[in-house]
């Protein structure tokens, strides 16, 4: 039977949950007051296991058996909605595509899947994601601040997204649901301001440069030339 019990002058937890017996620390002097206010959360967390709604972590967050029984109720979650959560269905699909992707290509999307979508998305499952949240999504990341503490370009932003629309269309082929990711088109990326050496800027690089690399950039310089005349 579940209870408040004392060791060393604390209180703790003594319940059953799943099958397995629970002892989890308060911190509480052994009090009267602190026995009965322990004694109504005892109650309710009876009541929750009874009817199914228990969930370990919100009651012991720093517990070494919250990941345990957590993981438990994610996978039961899992179960009953049909889908995968987004964190679990993202690991996966970043693992089959690694065979495909040269390995750079491959950590820079899984920082990508770290540092941004799993933090928003993770414990989502992939069927329920909604196109105005990823939208709310792409406009946080705007407010993002890089290392240089600029805010991320939209460049930078749309590479953000891209694996998020991968990997929402292909779980929406697996599973069998829309696609939150309708008319959702990438960010204006605003033109390069290239201002290109002048013809004096250039005879002086030529004629400074090693003597062994002059005849390559000379040949770079004579391309450039052609290419501006033909395309303008």
């Amino acid at each position: 039977m579940a209870s408040i019990r004392n060791r060393a002058g604390k209180l703790f937890f003594d319940f059953r949950y799943k099958g397995k017996r629970c002892r989890e620390k308060t911190g509480l002097d052994n009090t009267a007051p602190n026995r009965r206010r322990l004694e109504t959360i005892l109650k309710r967390i009876e009541a929750e296991i009874t009817l199914g709604t228990f969930e370990y972590i919100k009651y012991f967050p720093n517990s070494t058996r919250a990941n345990e029984f957590g993981r438990q109720e994610r996978q039961l979650k899992q179960l009953r909605a049909g889908t995968p959560f987004f964190a679990e269905f993202a690991q996966q699909w970043l693992e089959e595509k690694q065979i495909e992707w040269r390995a750079s290509h491959y950590d820079t999307v899984s920082r990508i899947i770290t540092l941004y979508l799993i933090p928003e998305f993770g414990d989502r499952e992939v069927s329920h994601i909604t196109k105005p949240e990823i939208l709310q999504f792409r406009s946080s990341l705007a407010k993002v601040k890089s290392r240089k503490n600029a805010n991320l370009s939209t460049d930078r932003i749309n590479h953000i997204l891209m694996p998020l629309r991968q990997i929402l269309r292909e779980a929406a082929d697996r599973f069998e649901f829309t696609s939150p990711w309708r008319d959702i088109k990438p960010l204006k990326v605003p033109r390069t301001n290239i201002q290109p050496f002048t013809l004096e800027e250039v005879k002086l690089f030529l004629d400074t440069v090693r003597p062994d690399f002059r005849d390559y950039y000379m040949h770079c310089h004579i391309f450039s030339i052609q290419d501006t005349l033909i395309n303008g």
